[in-house]
């Protein structure tokens, strides 16, 4: 070979190779289609056919796990708790009306998931009891949906929650509703649930290939219904859960690297319940799942999750994540302790509360309960008392572990581009003692907002969604620059993450800052068990005017030399602004809130310390704030 020919060879490889490794360790990129791990995919009408277990239940139930259930009912403390809270919204279920076609804004969720909580208890009784007045309740039921005009594709989450829950109740009733139900639901599956999300034009739609929980939720209630009509319209069937097993990786990567959900700890319920009950759907009626169990990182969310719960009773709830939790066990992380049989997924104290104090069940209960009789304890594996979780939002937890139950931090980056993300890289919650001291603002009522006219779903950089103090960096504990809005798709990936009994961690902000500043970095350091210290970098440009370190709060503030005295819940924190003790702290009042669509919360406000540009005199400067309990 020529010398020439030789050097061009080597330099096109070398060329390929690094752009394979840029590709593969840039963390704000997003994954090339071809490093996205497949599914498995076998389904033909012939292997419909040939492998779909011809007897029912098999949608999360068949012969074999409903003898496990019965068994696990006359032995097990558990389950039998659970049974009884699930008889008890069995009979609060029959004292109301039947459902009706009702929108609330463009949705109508609302009535397709209490659909879908009604057969997941309905469902459950009657497989274990055969009683003849709650299968009479269930084709009520089913009847009524049945007969509404549409499912409202328009918002296809609707048609989905609705299809599983009619896909259920076929499947759980295994024949002994009247034919003319059958008939009629099987229609309906096919002309309200599957047919929609074939558009005329020969596309897919969005939710089918897309990132988020729709992908999850709609892909899941559509395999459901195909299941369900597999005899009646094997082609229409086969076609759709091929569809769904190719689409659902999309959503499934999301997981990847950590188990991270990007969306926040509500969005992993939402979405992962259907991504497990879809699991088990496929398990029990072709005997595999095609691989969703064990698609990569999706087991490790569930440690995601459970360092979500904080010790005050909250979320850590950054995107558009609800506040708190309910009382009972997550019937989701069961499926994860089923899986691994670790024992701190098993929320078996919650499981076991009274059942008169469970209330209203999880829409997913019914089937819940089949995985929670297959959970057998097999390792009490720690959660980590230092964690950090990389991909699109990654984030870190720093908690005191079984020593100091009382202390919590979290702290993240990411970009406000997500699905459900907000302008938030570099903020921060902070709990003492059980009391939330730096809190972020969490979610607020879509529909209220949408029905004033307001466009909440576009993340442009000039969009609305910003003007709202829960979206944007005004309402999270981070630094604001010339009271700009972050760059909205500016990423903020975790630089550097240190283990141990003083764990640290920093995030790279300067892209959410444009041309406001050169760099930023933000760095976390658990000291001790009382206190967490926060250190900001940053080197001005010509354009900066002014830096704002910031902090939200429902906590009453008093201002002190140095810093500010917190008080809540009759405790104490202190902030020591330690860079800069100069600079006064001040509190901007934020209840009543600033806009008039903004979330109303008791008491919020925004600790400010404010530093002029001209200050920064070498063109570097930093915050350094700890915060600490008596």
């Amino acid at each position: 070979m020529k010398p020439k020919f030789h050097f061009l060879i080597s330099f096109l490889c070398l060329t390929i190779l690094l752009s394979a490794a840029i590709q593969a360790c840039g963390n704000n990129l997003l994954p090339d289609e071809k490093q996205i791990p497949k599914l498995e995919n076998p389904i033909t009408v012939a292997y419909l056919k040939s492998n779909l277990l011809k007897t029912q239940p098999r949608l999360v139930l068949n012969a074999e796990l409903e003898k496990l259930v019965k068994s696990k009912l006359k032995s097990d403390p558990v389950i039998q708790n659970m049974y009884k809270a699930i008889q008890l919204n069995a009979v609060e279920i029959q004292k109301k009306p039947l459902l009706e076609r009702k929108l609330e804004g463009r949705r109508m969720l609302d009535v397709s998931r209490e659909m879908l909580y009604r057969i997941n208890i309905l469902g459950m009784v009657y497989r274990m009891e055969k009683d003849a007045k709650i299968l009479d309740r269930i084709n009520k039921e089913v009847i009524a949906v049945c007969n509404f005009t549409d499912w409202n594709p328009s918002h296809y989450l609707d048609v989905a929650e609705m299809s599983m829950a009619v896909a259920i109740a076929l499947d759980w009733t295994a024949g002994k509703l009247p034919k003319s139900t059958i008939e009629m639901a099987k229609t309906a599956l096919i002309e309200k649930g599957i047919k929609p999300s074939w558009p005329a034009n020969g596309k897919n739609p969005g939710w089918a290939y897309g990132t988020n929980n729709w992908n999850q939720v709609c892909n899941g209630g559509m395999i459901a219904a195909s299941i369900a009509i597999a005899e009646k319209d094997p082609e229409l069937a086969a076609k759709t859960i091929h569809r769904a097993l190719d689409g659902m990786i999309h959503s499934l990567i999301e997981y990847s690297p950590d188990g991270v959900y990007p969306e926040g700890s509500t969005y992993w319920n939402y979405g992962t319940s259907f991504s497990v009950v879809t699991s088990a759907m496929l398990e029990s009626a072709f005997g595999t799942d095609f691989g969703i169990a064990d698609y990569p990182a999706f087991k490790k969310s569930a440690v995601f999750r459970v360092l979500m719960n904080t010790p005050s009773g909250w979320y850590y709830n950054f995107a558009d994540c609800g506040d708190k939790r309910s009382e009972g066990g997550d019937v989701t992380l069961a499926w994860f302790a089923a899986k691994t049989g670790n024992k701190a997924f098993f929320e078996k104290e919650r499981f076991l509360i009274p059942t008169a104090e469970l209330g209203e069940l999880s829409r997913v209960s019914g089937v819940g309960l089949v995985w929670m009789s297959q959970y057998l304890e097999k390792s009490d594996v720690k959660i980590p008392t230092a964690w950090k979780g990389e991909g699109d939002n990654p984030i870190v937890i720093f908690t005191g572990g079984e020593n100091n139950p009382g202390y919590y931090f979290g702290g993240k980056g990411g970009r406000a581009t997500i699905s459900h993300g907000n302008m938030d890289a570099g903020s921060f919650i902070f709990e003492l003692d059980g009391v939330r001291w730096s809190i972020d603002p969490g979610n607020q009522s879509y529909t209220q907002i949408e029905m004033a006219g307001f466009d909440l779903w576009g993340n442009c950089q000039d969009c609305w969604r910003w003007t709202l103090l829960t979206k944007n960096n005004y309402g999270h504990s981070t630094v604001t620059v010339n009271d700009a809005l972050f760059i909205n798709n500016g990423f903020a990936p975790l630089k550097e993450f240190k283990d141990g009994a003083k764990p640290e961690a920093t995030f790279d902000l300067t892209a959410v800052y444009g041309e406001n500043l050169k760099n930023a970095t933000r760095r976390f350091a658990k000291e001790d068990n009382r206190s967490i210290l926060i250190e900001d970098h940053f080197s001005k440009t010509d354009s900066t005017q002014s830096i704002v370190w910031q902090m939200m709060t429902t906590a009453d503030v008093e201002i002190v030399k140095g810093g500010a005295i917190l008080r809540q819940d009759g405790k104490e924190l202190k902030l020591d602004n330690l860079a800069n003790p100069e600079l006064q702290v001040s509190v901007i009042q934020l209840d009543p809130p600033p806009f008039y669509l903004d979330r109303k919360m008791d008491g919020l406000k925004r600790i400010e310390i404010r530093m002029p540009a001209y200050l920064v005199k070498s063109g570097e400067e930093m915050f350094k704030v700890r915060l600490s309990g008596k």
